[in-house]
């Protein structure tokens, strides 16, 4: 058995994370997949240094607005496949999803919607949602593994955010998205964090404009998902809160392969 370190981080524009040591970090961290949410960027508007990071085989998937959205995976790993988006053309178009069959588990990147904007982006986002979870119940009912990582934009339970009762009332906390995270939950997915700490003050987005950072005034809103039949495996799950430029930090999980 192999185990290998799996890292998921919104990093709120690629060539701006690349120019605040993105590469630097990669290389110090070592980490065998990582999995980039809001890329901001078509792969050849990207330095080549950045397409093309020795030793990893990397993926995107861009929205057809330009500088908006966009995922990317990178991978030391040979994925069977790589696929971008879900197969409903409204989501795939805003780039959000790559899907990497790894023969053992398949790897969702996903940056879920933002409700905040207006009435028709939250529903937007909760269709989303709905979606999603239809395409990830026929996967494993079919008999696959998945893990499920990215930027989900909610906040799912009262510790999961600083100040919940101020937020109540906001996207990203509100009752029927924080009913979805119980629904993907009930449907046999687990919270890899929630597997390993329990602590509060877990965030892993941060408030830029108020310096919330400073003050860890944060919210959890990136998470790793697995289904049941892969927990066993699941070795170690972990925010890396002290790593810098972005917005979020990344978060990440141990994996044991047993091939």
């Amino acid at each position: 058995m192999t185990k290998k370190r799996i890292i998921s981080w919104n990093v709120n524009g690629l060539r701006a994370a690349h120019k605040k040591g993105f590469l630097d970090w990669i290389a110090s961290d070592n980490p065998d997949i990582v999995c980039l949410q809001e890329t901001k960027a078509n792969e050849d508007q990207l330095p080549v240094e950045i397409r093309e990071i020795p030793g990893y085989k990397a993926n995107f998937a861009s929205a057809e607005r330009k500088g908006y959205s966009g995922v990317a995976i990178y991978s030391k790993l040979e994925p069977l496949s790589v696929t971008a988006g879900f197969g409903v053309a409204e989501f795939d178009s805003e780039g959000r999803t790559l899907v990497a069959d790894y023969g053992g588990f398949l790897l969702y990147c996903v940056y879920f919607p933002n409700g905040k904007g207006s009435p028709e982006r939250l529903d937007y986002k909760m269709r989303f949602y709905d979606a999603f979870l239809a395409v990830i119940d026929r996967e494993v009912a079919a008999g696959r593994n998945v893990v499920i990582c990215g930027d989900v934009n909610t906040a799912h339970k009262e510790i999961d955010l600083a100040r919940p009762k101020e937020n109540a009332k906001v996207s990203g906390f509100l009752p029927m998205e924080r009913e979805w995270q119980d629904k993907l939950l009930s449907h046999g997915h687990l919270d890899t964090l929630r597997m390993f700490n329990n602590d509060p003050g877990q965030y892993t987005y941060w408030d830029t404009i108020t310096r919330a950072r400073d003050r860890n005034v944060g919210w959890r809103i990136d998470y790793f998902y697995v289904n049941e039949g892969l927990s066993s495996q699941i070795k170690d799950a972990y925010i890396l809160a002290d790593v810098l430029g972005s917005d979020h930090c990344p978060i990440g999980i141990d994996l044991e392969l047993t091939k």
